[in-house]
């Protein structure tokens, strides 16, 4: 089961703000299946020092997903604030070995073959 803190610019009024937050909960609650879906565009809305966040959350073994977008638009991940070849490098570095998933709105989304155009960000992660 995952938890995800969710930025009050996308969705105000949400329970769930921060990292450190969803990681005390976590421990409140005790429960060995329940993790933190650690969304980075989230993340750096809410808090930003994303590599910090990284080095100091995945190592505890409470992040159960890594979710990408670009900031602030919320498109694909290969623009914006947020650096993925590196933060890419550092989830290895740090021995993250799970998946990370991607939630965005396609740049062109809404023309005729618009998603599948907005993919060429992926070609060097294959």
């Amino acid at each position: 089961m995952l938890i995800e803190p969710i930025n009050m610019r996308d969705m105000p009024g949400f329970f769930l703000n921060r990292q450190d937050q969803a990681h005390q909960i976590i421990d409140e609650v005790g429960a060995p299946n329940l993790r933190v879906q650690m969304d980075l565009y989230h993340c750096q809305i809410m808090e930003g020092d994303v590599a910090m966040k990284l080095r100091q959350h995945l190592p505890t073994g409470r992040v159960g997903h890594v979710q990408i977008a670009s900031v602030p638009e919320r498109q694909e991940p290969d623009d914006g604030e947020l650096h993925y070849p590196y933060l890419f490098s550092l989830l290895d570095e740090l021995g993250y070995a799970g998946w990370v998933g991607c939630e965005y709105r396609p740049r062109h989304g809404e023309q005729p073959g618009g998603t599948s155009a907005g993919l060429g960000w992926l070609k060097p992660w294959r």
